[in-house]
């Protein structure tokens, strides 16, 4: 007899569908589950990658601790376009480098926000954090 549709499985398979996002966009910067509104923002002053590095652990823990059902189901998806993460995950699943990505996205980024110094600015911080979070295997 197959256990697929017992309680313990669906348990198992709720935990084990759901991913941790890294979201970045113009009013929110963090981690996010995929499957519902859970999600542990980065601290507006952290700065630091040895910070960042125990951020990220820390919001892994709560996220795997986590129950989707205390938080609203994830209604839509995160706005790519909106994301500059996104942004370049897309250029990564394209077939480009990492690096090579983050390169081209930070060119592409000059071209559409070259009068927006705090963009620009953001843009960078987040290549660089997509990198190092590609390195610490978080993505």
């Amino acid at each position: 007899m197959s256990n697929y549709g017992s309680a313990d499985h669906r348990k198992l398979q709720e935990k084990t569908a759901r991913e941790l996002i890294w979201t970045s966009n113009r009013t929110f910067q963090g981690w996010t589950c995929s499957q519902c509104e859970w999600n542990s923002p980065l601290p507006t002053l952290l700065s630091e990658a040895e910070a960042r590095t125990a951020y990220d652990r820390l919001a892994a823990a709560k996220f795997r601790e986590h129950k989707c059902a205390d938080h609203l189901a994830r209604l839509e998806m995160v706005q790519e376009q909106d994301s500059f993460t996104g942004r370049i995950r897309k250029l990564v699943t394209q077939g480009f480098k990492p690096k090579d990505a983050v390169d081209l996205f930070l060119q592409e980024v000059e071209l559409e926000y070259r009068n927006d110094p705090k963009t620009l600015a953001r843009a960078k911080a987040d290549g660089e954090d997509f990198l190092r979070r590609l390195k610490a295997g978080l993505i």
